[in-house]
């Protein structure tokens, strides 16, 4: 596989470290962990200056990338981001070996935290579901998160606030947050769950935007007219949300809306949205918090990655990555005997997410973990 078809997976990347480097744990092995690694005699993958992967390793790498991002999950079945995968752990632990004896207890400590917030927020008993349903143990993420969060805390402090302030100009608005209230009008009909017919929706909207032009209580409108589950009995009320999190029509309506005026209906997704700003704060960079400029570092931290990954990571593999075989090339086409039916999966659906979708922590933040429950706030992820 050609190193320059790599550059089609760089997004999805450097979206994958971010995620991981700003939520999930990466913390050195243990001694336990080295006994493990030493009873592996598995066949080694790639061998790169001062360690080497082994297949028993990468795979279970793949089962912690599929766990903390199942949205990637078909993705990973393909060979060309199988190889890529075994580069990002290559990076992974040749930088994190690179790290200062006190990055390393930072990054362990900070594992351990982060570890402990995943397992509050879901819950013991699908915390354990969720790892059996991926065959994996705490320890395995464990370790995974400190490798990652090592290298955050040793390259993090280097950041200069020229580059901060470099990084803030380039995206200022992932730090604004507003408060609003809406009302969603759904393209479907929540009681049938059929779709409305066209301009149905529109006009429902519409009916509700003349009662709120006339005066009308925002929250009795909310209650009598919206479709929306997370937000109804709250009167349609998001509060300091950054306006980041919402799909782009209605995070532009969100930047852009004068104060407390009423929107004209906008159109995404799910449905109609009539809109009112209550609030916006938009903050200049010598007004952010620390914990906004942390988030700026992990930002720059992740793209120092990635360049890590694209110019030198050549310069420290010794000879090619062989590949374990793919057990989903190898389902594929698969007939049952007699049948003639192509294609059938055998023993379980890979990538299910059952239960673990948005475990990306917010994992960074483990944001989106609800555990099954459904919400019509218009996120980026869920809307």
């Amino acid at each position: 596989m050609l190193r320059s078809n790599k550059k089609s997976w760089k997004t999805i990347a450097v979206t994958m470290v971010g995620v991981l480097s700003i939520s999930l744990l990466a913390a050195c092995g243990n001694g336990d962990d080295q006994n493990a690694a030493s009873d592996d005699n598995s066949a080694i993958i790639v061998k790169y200056d001062g360690g080497e992967i082994t297949e028993n390793e990468f795979n279970t790498e793949m089962k912690i990338m599929k766990f903390m991002s199942p949205q990637y999950a078909q993705l990973m079945e393909m060979d060309e981001f199988r190889e890529y995968l075994v580069e990002q752990q290559v990076t992974y632990e040749y930088l994190s070996n690179q790290a200062s004896d006190e990055s390393k207890k930072q990054g362990e400590e900070e594992a351990d935290n982060q570890l402990a917030q995943m397992k509050e927020q879901v819950g013991d008993e699908q915390w354990k579901a969720m790892l059996e349903n991926y065959d994996l143990t705490e320890a395995d993420i464990k370790n995974y998160m400190a490798r990652v969060l090592t290298i955050v805390k040793d390259k993090s402090p280097k950041v200069t606030e020229e580059e901060l302030k470099a990084q803030y100009d380039a995206s200022p608005e992932q730090f604004i947050t507003a408060t609003v209230r809406h009302v969603l009008i759904s393209f479907q009909d929540p009681e049938t769950q059929e779709e409305r017919a066209e301009g149905e929706a529109l006009k429902i909207a519409k009916e509700a935007k003349a009662k709120l032009d006339k005066g009308e209580d925002f929250a009795a409108v909310v209650k009598e007219y919206s479709e929306d589950p997370g937000s109804v009995e709250n009167g349609g009320l998001y509060e300091d949300t950054p306006i980041v999190s919402w799909v782009e029509a209605f995070k532009e309506a969100a930047k852009t809306l004068e104060i407390n005026k009423i929107s004209d209906p906008v159109e995404t997704d799910y449905g109609y949205h009539i809109i009112k700003v209550e609030k916006r704060t938009e903050p200049t960079f010598e007004e952010l918090t620390q914990e906004q400029k942390d988030t700026l570092a992990n930002t720059i931290v992740n793209t120092q990655i990635q360049t890590f990954m694209e110019k030198e990571l050549d310069g420290i593999m010794k000879g090619e990555i062989k590949l374990p075989a793919n057990p989903a090339a190898e389902t594929e086409g698969t007939d049952t005997e007699g049948t003639g039916t192509e294609g059938t999966e055998t023993e379980g659906t890979e990538g299910t997410e059952t239960g673990t979708e948005g475990t990306d922590k917010g994992t960074t933040d483990t944001e989106g973990t609800d555990a099954g429950t459904e919400s019509t706030e218009p996120t980026t992820d869920s809307k």
